[in-house]
């Protein structure tokens, strides 16, 4: 159904190009046929004044001066009626040319409007089966179903940009977790191994104590007894 409404659309564009160029083949051809009148009417004026210039040389009395400025005129005349000539010979050419491919271009969009006519009668088939009014509804209604499908393929990429964005987001935060959560294991494992350490250290300091308590312990003895000792002697 898209398909055949947009071929029915190129359908009605067809016929527009081809009312058109029939237009511009119709007005081309009155051009060409008001060129070819005006290239008559020149090639006769010219005509008429080369018969005039003549009559005018046999029956003047010039001197031979003026005959040979009168001929120099005439020459100069003629060869810019040549060269007019040439140039309305030159645009009746081109005119042809344009006229034979714009009559090929309105074959070639007549062969184009036959192809797509088959359309256009499915269309009105279905205007005839349907609640639409005419053609202009259907596609109407087909331009306003194109826009909303385009809107909506427009928010539903929108909607994959935002999910992906939120994806990498999503893995962005967890890396940082995971390596935050990371970094507080080893954090942990080091405060592990300093308590161990601080503990070794603390039982090899206690072991220090006690045997500094000790022999603190037998000095005191040794020192009561050579205290006593120094007594008994003195007395």
């Amino acid at each position: 159904e898209e398909d055949s409404t947009n071929s029915f659309i190129c359908v009605l564009k067809k016929m527009k190009e081809v009312r058109l160029m029939e237009k511009v083949v119709e007005e081309t051809e009155e051009a060409f046929t008001e060129r070819m009148e005006a290239l008559a009417e020149q090639w006769k004026d010219l005509h008429a004044r080369r018969a005039q210039l003549k009559a005018h040389v046999v029956t003047s009395g010039t001197t031979v001066k003026e005959n040979e400025r009168l001929r120099t005129l005439a020459l100069k005349k003629a060869k810019e009626d040549k060269e007019e000539t040439s140039k309305k010979e030159s645009e009746l050419l081109m005119a042809r040319k344009e006229l034979e491919s714009l009559r090929q271009q309105h074959q070639k969009l007549s062969k184009k409007l036959l192809k797509y006519s088959l359309f256009k009668r499915y269309l009105e088939d279905v205007v005839e089966n349907s609640q639409f009014r005419d053609i202009g509804d259907i596609i109407t209604y087909y331009k306003a179903l194109v826009r909303t499908r385009k809107d909506l393929l427009q928010s539903q990429w929108w909607h994959r940009q935002l999910m992906e964005q939120g994806k990498v987001l999503q893995q962005q935060l967890r890396a940082e977790k995971e390596a935050e959560i990371l970094q507080c294991k080893n954090d942990l494992v080091q405060l592990k191994e300093s308590l161990e350490q601080a503990q070794s250290d603390i039982r090899q300091w206690e072991g220090r104590w006690a045997e500094t308590q000790d022999r603190a312990a037998r000095k005191a003895t040794e020192l009561k007894s050579l205290n006593m000792a120094i007594h008994s002697l003195f007395q």
